[in-house]
């Protein structure tokens, strides 16, 4: 597996990432024993960065990663942001949850909060160390424009700060973002030095809207990104889910003509989606889900397809790349 640096740290990362949101029971039905299955094939392929969050499953998803990574060789972001309070929610399925642990999320950004938040995921992970630590779900898309002007305003008068002496004590590896949107990503470079932005489903086969000003600004700022959701959450590979959401005509459209191009070379679609956020210098991984072994093997199999240059020509060809949008070389597995 290829490796790449995460911003101006000593954190190398593997290109291919597992995105541990499905191991708590995020939009999927798992169980234990099937979460600590995916976890342990990953690290027979070798695999070694992982993902997680305290909303995934309320606690679910980094008890099993953290049991099963403890005391093996890995690299782990977690998040803050919320904080997990006693008590059940009344219908976990409003948060996308199917059967998680008896507690609900609360939006906490201030200096204490990222602090009691990250205390709560060392305890939770098993782990006294954190590699990459996470500003969970801030911004409009998120909050709406008012709660997010209030939570931005925490953040900046205390959240950073506390990420920031997370780090300077060596608690943590990295700092950033986990987020939905470019405006957020954009607005914190404004308020501190940032490590890596994980950025899920914004730079993906379908969307390259980063290229115009983000990732300009992230590589002036030595801030990496890891792409989150390169399947768009199911419509690039099949499902007719776009974003967790039904996929409009549009997306639907663009979809169809994608799959022609790849037809005609003999490329799954899926290995096209998860290999050309690596065409740019400023990703630093991908990492999808996956809610089976069976699934995960896939992912594999898609991350060591050889693409030929001319595939990817054909989609700029056929304006279905953004202009400035570089492509990936080899394949970066197998």
């Amino acid at each position: 597996m290829q490796k790449r640096k995460i911003g101006r740290t000593d954190i190398d990362v593997d290109v291919l990432g597992l995105g541990c949101a499905p191991l708590g029971g995020n939009f999927a039905t798992l169980t234990r024993e099937d979460a600590a299955a995916i976890l342990e094939t990953a690290l027979s392929a070798g695999l070694t960065f992982f993902d997680t969050a305290p909303f995934y499953g309320f606690g679910r998803s980094e008890r099993i990663v953290g049991d099963t990574l403890r005391g093996r060789p890995h690299v782990l972001s977690t998040k803050v942001g919320r904080r997990l309070v006693p008590g059940a929610a009344d219908d976990p399925s409003d948060f996308g949850m199917i059967d998680p642990l008896p507690f609900h999320p609360v939006f906490d950004y201030t200096y204490d909060g990222i602090m009691r938040s990250f205390q709560d995921s060392q305890l939770r992970l098993g782990l006294d160390r954190i590699d990459i630590l996470l500003v969970h779900d801030i911004g409009a898309l998120s909050h709406g424009a008012d709660d997010n002007a209030r939570h931005s305003a925490d953040l900046e008068a205390g959240g950073y700060r506390a990420m920031e002496e997370l780090r300077s004590a060596g608690d943590v590896g990295a700092i950033g973002l986990g987020v939905n949107e470019n405006e957020v990503c954009m607005a914190a470079l404004e308020i501190g030095r940032w490590d890596v932005f994980l950025l899920a489903g914004r730079y993906t086969l379908l969307e390259q809207t980063p290229l115009d000003d983000l990732f300009p600004a992230c590589e002036n700022a030595g801030t990496s990104i890891i792409c989150g959701g390169p399947f768009n959450s199911g419509v690039l590979v099949g499902r007719d889910t776009w974003n967790y959401a039904k996929a409009p005509e549009d997306v639907v459209s663009r979809v169809a003509r994608l799959r022609e191009v790849c037809d005609a070379h003999a490329v799954p679609m899926p290995a096209a989606a998860l290999q050309f956020p690596l065409g740019h210098p400023v990703v630093s991984s991908v990492i999808p889900g996956s809610r089976s072994v069976a699934e995960l093997t896939e992912i594999l199999a898609w991350c060591a397809v050889e693409i030929p240059a001319a595939f990817w020509a054909d989609l700029r060809g056929a304006d279905l790349l953004h202009a400035n949008a570089p492509t990936p070389g080899p394949a970066p597995y197998g």
